[in-house]
């Protein structure tokens, strides 16, 4: 062999010892719907059994907005992304159809929002939010957001000229905040949030309450681009259908994620969500 022909061959292994090495590391993120404590606390134990099935560290990298974990998997340098219904319809778009989801809650087929105010209020219904406040969380947030917006338009109800101000916390735990301190007379945010603060005693629904709960939509699922490998896609697929409530491990995954279970998803699921946000002309 001659010495260029080594140094050729040497060079070709090293590039395949450097791509085995970047495809050890599954990169992870979420849209930031709750604060960034409480999402590294929820994923802790679901990335360590991630790396236990998949036989690969596995990497929580948080982003600051909605828009950063869209950009992140859309570019391929996020490998494992936590959506909501809107943030997935905005990176399948973007990427000309790249991004898929591989699974969702069950709970995910059926979500719904939750719109919310002070007791003493007097606000029963969504007609009633005319000439008030009101906080939704992200801007990008399907059950923050896109939803209670298609559900207050369904109702006559226009944001944008029909109430006093329109406020945007960032976040849902921050929206009952939000509510809870006067800051606004409503917000509207997800169920699951709202059911997880009241559990823990974080509100005390008798000072603030529910007034309206949405019919259900298709929400939140993990996705992944679709260059990942198919191997690596099924693994990943399989990781989450196991985990099993009757196991502790499972038991413990499944209850910080609020899922009785993980099901296959596909993108037709979110073709409400898209036509929601085009009739909303939130889809850019």
């Amino acid at each position: 062999m001659t010495r260029l022909s080594r140094r050729l061959l040497l060079a070709g292994l090293a590039l395949c010892a450097t791509a085995t090495q970047a495809q050890q590391v599954l990169r992870v993120t979420a849209i930031p719907d709750e604060s960034p404590t409480e999402l590294a606390r929820k994923f802790a134990p679901l990335g360590a059994y991630l790396e236990s099935k998949l036989g690969m560290k596995v990497e929580w990298t948080p982003v600051t907005d909605y828009a950063a974990a869209v950009e992140t998997l859309v570019n391929k340098k996020i490998d494992l992304a936590w959506f909501g219904g809107f943030t997935f319809v905005q990176a399948n778009t973007r990427s000309g159809g790249k991004v898929i989801p591989l699974v969702q809650r069950e709970e995910d087929e059926k979500f719904r929002s939750v719109f919310i105010t002070d007791a003493k209020s007097g606000i029963t219904k969504l007609e009633d939010l005319k000439g008030k406040t009101l906080s939704f969380g992200s801007q990008s947030s399907t059950s923050g957001h896109l939803m209670p917006r298609s559900f207050l338009l369904g109702a006559k109800v226009n944001p944008d000229t029909d109430l006093k101000r329109v406020a945007f916390s960032g976040a849902h735990d921050a929206t009952i905040a939000a509510v809870a301190s006067g800051k606004v007379d409503a917000g509207a945010l997800n169920i699951s949030v709202w059911e997880k603060f009241v559990t823990e005693k974080k509100v005390d629904p008798a000072a603030v309450k529910v007034f309206y709960t949405t019919p259900p939509y298709y929400d939140y699922n993990w996705s992944v681009h679709a260059d990942m490998p198919q191997a690596l896609q099924d693994k990943i697929k399989a990781a989450f259908l196991a985990l099993d409530p009757a196991t502790p491990q499972g038991k413990e995954i499944l209850g910080l994620q609020r899922a009785t279970k993980f099901i296959p998803s596909k993108p037709e699921n979110y073709n409400g969500i898209k036509a929601a946000a085009e009739n909303a002309g939130l889809l850019k």
